[in-house]
């Protein structure tokens, strides 16, 4: 999971969380919050993925604004990798 900030304006700044993950021979890329907006896209690599999520959000977002819609906000969370070793006996 990756967040990203979206900047539309002067005024404001959206922060949304993205998950992008391999699927067959693509990636998947979606923004849980913004999901039933339509926020869910694909790439060939996980970048294309990332840049296509980040401008569907940034359509979304737009959308939202134009029609006077509130904007979903979230709580930020930073997602990282752990890399754990275990010793396993035979």
């Amino acid at each position: 999971m990756t967040n990203h900030a979206i900047k539309l304006n002067k005024d404001k700044t959206y922060v949304f969380t993205v998950v992008v993950e391999p699927d067959e021979n693509e990636w998947f890329a979606y923004c849980p919050i913004l999901r039933a907006e339509g926020a869910s896209t694909c790439g060939s690599t996980q970048g294309d993925a990332l840049r296509n999520i980040q401008e569907v959000v940034e359509m979304i977002v737009e959308e939202l604004i134009e029609d006077g819609k509130q904007i979903p906000e979230e709580d930020v969370k930073i997602y990282s990798n752990v890399e754990v070793k275990v010793a396993v006996s035979g």
